[in-house]
């Protein structure tokens, strides 16, 4: 019984990760889109770099997921 309730507050903790990519998308945006209202022109320059970035962020949010997952079913 104790068995379940340790696992959901394991995989509970391992998606507290998730807050950091989380944070770091919405900065990122919000970066991306000052950098493009003042400079136009580089627009398909900057969103290019946003996406990857945004990518990179999001893959350490699945790994989180990916744990707490695991926490849940193993």
């Amino acid at each position: 019984m104790t068995d379940v309730g340790l696992k959901a507050i394991g995989a509970g903790l391992a998606m507290v990760g998730a807050l950091g990519p989380g944070i770091g998308i919405g900065l990122l945006v919000n970066g991306a889109l000052q950098a493009i209202g003042r400079n136009p022109d580089a627009a398909g320059l900057v969103q290019t770099n946003m996406i990857l970035g945004i990518v990179f962020a999001e893959a350490i949010a699945i790994y989180a997921l990916v744990v707490a997952l695991i926490l849940i079913f193993v």
